[in-house]
């Protein structure tokens, strides 16, 4: 969603940075770009204001002009008054009240109200251990009900039994006895919503409001609609009264301004962002990490609890022996390939490593797709156990039939198995890095000892996150128009696997090079 504002913002700022000095003429043509960059991001006109007058109050002054890096010294104050507006620290739901404790979803129709009562719901359980009741107070539109009770069947959910011909406040009041009654921790009501904002709408959630007293309320909005978000929190905020924010669509093509505005306008907090249609693809909404994204600077911490939460530790653990031995075959490779679809893809990785803004159109060229995961595992799943776990044998005949197999081509599975090769020969290295962000990296992803005992502490995962701001480990600073093999590891360093034409891959994604050739 932040790609077409860092994309901006990187540029004025790449500019700043190659200047020795600074001026206060140069601090205020880079304002006035900043101020371009966001109003083309759909920022509302008060907070771009209040934005750029924070940021020229900080910036114009003799301790940015004099300063030994003045550039990177502005860089460092508009992501200051970034975390600022987006809301300085991290402000999770709140379950600190007695049980039930009643989480309520208000909204316009079709932002995501239902979808998003089960993410919670599911995330509350798995992560804070609470039991939890979803009721759905839409009775205007149909199927609503039906839809909430499949998705609690789905995610494991309990859901109120539905009741024809019950009135919104009925039904609360039914849900509030319910959980209370059967010892539910939480109760998340999903109320109607509108194509608009009206009257009715309003007295109904507020009828709502004072009869089941919630400790939340949650206004989903879809990040897409830009502007109007922003108006729809204040609407709700002013007549209604909400605690937290979830954006929804987070993962869309949307500018990124009702980010920034909202929290603005209304001064709540986002709790939560949308990250996609999986009833996992739901996070906490962190403003110092969301400003490093925007800045071009990635989001390693975030990585890093991705990997943890979804990477199985037993199986990491056995994998790294084997790596550290360059015992790695074909199978262990399929599930390293599954661990990356489990962390997001390939592209939510790229979202939240350092740097990617820059090499944007590299990235592009190379024709990125998580498709090309699954076809390598398809490649993998058309071979017999033994070659799998021999791939010396395969010769021409076998891997005209494991192509044919897997819909693929013969040259598809030369690629595969060359960058396994390196793969193998690269994890012993790679075994012994105990130092530094790649060593860490190392046994984030299970080559270093193991997601339990290796997983770096919070203290190490900010270093790594402040070493690697800038830019990627093994990619110098790149001119505008990059020479051929700019990419590819220099000799001498060791560099992160896989971001070079020769690389054998990311850590632990199992030697897939996303910028290796296509035909």
């Amino acid at each position: 969603m932040f790609e077409g504002l860092s994309e901006k913002l990187t540029g004025i700022f790449d500019a700043l940075t190659k200047r020795g000095v600074l001026s206060d003429e140069d601090v205020n043509n880079a304002l006035r770009e900043v101020r371009r960059a966001l109003l083309e991001a759909d920022v509302a006109l008060d907070v771009v204001r209040s934005f750029t007058d924070k940021v020229r109050d900080r910036a114009v002054g003799a301790n940015v002009v004099k300063s030994v890096t003045p550039g990177q010294m502005v860089i460092k104050i508009v992501n200051d008054v970034l975390i600022d507006t987006l809301g300085t620290q991290a402000d999770p739901i709140d379950l600190n009240a007695a049980a039930p404790v009643g989480i309520m979803m208000v909204g316009l129709q079709g932002a995501g109200k239902t979808t998003t009562a089960a993410k919670i719901a599911k995330r509350l359980r798995d992560r804070e251990k609470r039991k939890v009741l979803m009721a759905s107070l839409d009775v205007k539109r149909p199927a609503a009900q039906e839809q909430l009770a499949v998705l609690g069947r789905q995610v494991g959910i309990d859901t109120l039994p539905i009741v024809a011909g019950q009135t919104p406040v009925q039904i609360a009041r039914r849900a509030e006895e319910a959980a209370r009654l059967q010892g539910f921790d939480v109760i998340i009501l999903d109320t109607a919503g509108r194509t608009h904002i009206d009257g009715p709408l309003m007295a109904e959630m507020a009828e709502i409001k004072a009869i089941s007293n919630p400790h939340e309320i949650l206004l989903v909005a879809d990040s897409l609609t830009g502007q109007d978000a922003v108006n729809l929190a204040k609407n709700f905020n002013e007549r209604v009264g909400i605690t937290g924010i979830v954006l929804t669509r987070v993962d869309g093509d949307g500018r990124g301004g009702a980010a920034l505005s909202m929290r603005a306008v209304t001064g709540k907090p986002i709790k939560l962002i949308g990250t996609g249609e999986k009833v996992d693809d739901l996070d906490e909404f962190h403003p110092q990490r969301i400003a490093n994204r925007i800045l071009g600077m990635g989001d390693i911490v975030s990585l890093v609890e991705k990997a943890a939460q979804n990477i199985d530790a037993e199986k990491a653990q056995r994998i790294a022996e084997k790596m550290r031995k360059g015992k790695f075959d074909l199978e262990d490779l399929s599930e390293q390939l599954a661990q990356v679809e489990k962390i997001g893809g390939l592209g939510g990785i790229m979202g939240m490593m350092p740097g990617m803004a820059k090499i944007k159109d590299q990235i592009a060229a190379a024709n990125l797709d998580d498709r090309v995961i699954k076809r390598q595992r398809a490649i993998i799943s058309s071979m017999t156990r033994d070659e799998r776990r021999n791939p010396d044998v395969l010769k021409a005949s076998r891997k005209k039939r494991i192509a044919a197999g897997s819909g693929t081509r013969v040259e598809d599975v030369n690629r595969l198995l060359k960058q396994h090769r390196q793969m193998a020969d690269m994890m012993k290295a790679m075994g012994g890095a105990k130092r530094g962000p790649l060593g860490k990296m190392a046994q984030m992803f299970g080559m270093g000892g193991g997601m339990g005992a290796g997983m770096p502490s919070p203290e190490e995962m900010a270093e790594m996150q402040k070493q690697m701001g800038g830019q990627m480990p093994n990619m110098p600073k790149l001119p505008d128009a990059p020479p051929a093999g700019a990419f590819g590891p220099k000799p001498g360093m060791p560099g992160l696997p896989g971001l070079g034409s020769k690389g054998p891959g990311l850590p632990g994604l199992g030697g897939f090079n996303p910028f290796g050739k296509k035909k």
